[in-house]
C-alpha cells in the first residue's frame, strides 16, 4: 500500500471536518427542541448540575479514545453556549400566573433596555419609562404593575426613588445600580411593599443571561418578590444573596480598584506615548489581555466609571491605601532590593493559599483560547 500524499491527508481532514459541522448542525437542532420545552415547562436555561454532569462524562470518554479531555471540554462549552444563544429566541416562561405588567424605569438606557427585552420575551407587558416620557409614570403605575424596576445613572439613583409616585402595595421595587445601600434605603423609605437591591455583574452587551451573575441585597418582604427571583434563574441567571453593606465593600475591591487602576494605566500609556501598535506585536498573551481589559474600558462611558468610582466617598480612602502601599512597596524595593521583593511576594503566595493555583490553572485556560483568536499576520 502506498504511502497516501499530504494532499490526500487533507482531504480526509477536510471531510471530517464537514462531518462535525454537520454534527454540530444536529446537536443545535436538538437542543433547539430542547428550549422549546424548557419554554413550556418553565424550566431554567442553565442547569449547572446537568452541564458538570454532561462534562465530566465527555471527558472520560476523551480519556479512553486518547484525545485530550480539555479539548474535548473547549469544544463542548463553546457548543452549550451556542445552544443558550438559540434557545433565548424561543421565549421564556412568565414565572407569574397573571397579565401584570413590569415597568423599567430608565428603560432606553442601555442597561435598562436589556432587561426590557427578556422580559419581553417571557411575555410580560413592559412600560419603558425615560426622560422623553417621565409624565406616562402615572398611567403605568394605574396599570397595577407587579414590578418596578429603577434602571437610572448611580447619581441619580436615589432622587428619582424618591419621587417615585404611590406604588402598588404588593407591587416590588426594585434597582439595578452597582452600589447598593444608598438605593436600598431610598427605597425601603418611599415604598412599603417587597423591595429588593439587583446588581447585574455583566454589561448590556451580553447575548444571553445564561450564566450571568446578578447579586441580591434583600430589602423587605423576600417572599413577595421570589417570583421574580425565579423569573431570573429561569432565564439562566446564578443569584448570590449578599447584605447591601457587605455588597458595597465588596465592590470597593471588584470594581473600583480595579477601574481605577486600569484607568490609571491607560493614562500612563498615554502620556508616555507609547506605541501601541508594537506593544501588541510584541506582547506575550498575558500582556495582551491585559491591554485589552485598558482599551476596552476606554471604548465605554467615562459618566459610567466616574460613577461608580465617585459612588461612595469610603472609596477615596481605600485608593489612597492602595497608593500608600504602592510606594511602600516601590520604596521598599528601591531601598532593600530583590530579597524584601521576595519576602513580600512569599507572604501574599502565602495568603492567596491555593486558590493561586486555581487562579493560575484558569488562567492559562483562558490564555491559551485568547492565543489560539489571535491572528499573525
Amino acid at each position: 500500500m502506498s504511502t497516501p500524499s499530504l494532499d490526500d491527508l487533507r482531504r480526509q481532514i477536510d471531510e471530517l471536518d464537514s462531518q462535525l459541522v454537520a454534527l454540530m448542525a444536529q446537536r443545535l437542532q436538538l437542543t433547539g427542541q430542547v428550549g422549546q420545552l424548557k419554554s413550556r415547562l418553565g424550566q431554567p436555561l442553565y442547569v449547572p448540575s446537568r452541564e458538570q454532569a454532561l462534562i465530566a462524562a465527555r471527558r472520560e470518554e476523551a480519556q479512553r479514545l486518547g484525545v485530550n479531555p480539555d479539548l474535548a471540554e473547549d469544544v463542548l462549552r463553546r457548543l452549550m453556549r451556542e445552544s443558550y444563544l438559540s434557545q433565548k429566541g424561543r421565549g421564556f416562561k412568565k414565572s407569574r400566573t397573571d397579565q401584570r405588567s413590569v415597568v423599567v424605569v430608565g428603560g432606553r438606557g442601555q442597561l435598562g433596555s436589556l432587561f426590557v427585552q427578556w422580559f419581553e420575551l417571557s411575555d410580560y407587558a413592559v412600560h419603558v419609562i425615560d426622560q422623553d416620557n417621565s409624565h406616562q409614570l402615572h398611567d403605568a403605575l394605574a396599570d397595577n404593575p407587579a414590578l418596578v424596576l429603577i434602571s437610572v445613572p448611580i447619581a441619580v439613583t436615589a432622587e428619582v426613588i424618591a419621587n417615585l409616585p404611590k406604588l402598588p402595595n404588593d407591587c416590588i421595587l426594585a434597582d439595578l445600580t452597582s452600589v447598593k445601600e444608598s438605593p436600598l434605603q431610598a427605597m425601603l423609605s418611599v415604598h412599603e411593599g417587597p423591595v429588593v437591591g439587583l446588581h447585574p455583574m455583566f454589561g448590556p452587551n451580553v447575548s444571553t443571561l445564561a450564566k450571568q451573575l446578578i447579586v441580591v441585597t434583600p430589602g423587605r418582604d423576600s417572599q413577595g418578590t421570589e417570583w421574580l427571583m425565579q423569573q431570573l434563574q429561569t432565564w439562566g441567571v446564578h443569584l448570590e444573596h449578599l447584605d447591601a453593606v457587605e455588597h458595597d465593600q465588596a465592590m470597593s475591591l471588584i470594581q473600583v480598584m480595579r477601574h481605577i487602576s486600569t484607568f490609571a494605566y491607560g493614562v500612563h500609556l498615554m502620556q508616555e506615548q507609547a506605541n501601541l501598535d508594537q506593544l501588541q506585536r510584541l506582547s506575550s498573551p498575558i500582556y495582551r489581555l491585559e491591554l485589552m481589559m485598558v482599551g476596552r474600558l476606554f471604548a465605554q462611558s467615562p459618566s459610567l466609571y466616574a460613577d461608580i468610582i465617585l459612588a461612595e466617598p469610603d472609596n477615596f480612602s481605600m485608593i489612597r491605601r492602595y497608593l500608600a502601599r504602592f510606594n511602600q512597596l516601590l520604596d521598599s524595593l528601591e531601598s532593600q532590593g530583590k530579597d524584601a521583593f521576595v519576602t513580600t511576594f512569599n507572604d501574599v503566595a502565602a495568603w492567596f493559599g491555593a486558590d493561586a493555583e486555581i487562579f493560575l490553572k484558569e488562567s492559562t485556560a483562558l490564555l491559551q483560547q485568547a492565543d489560539d483568536a489571535r491572528a499573525r499576520v
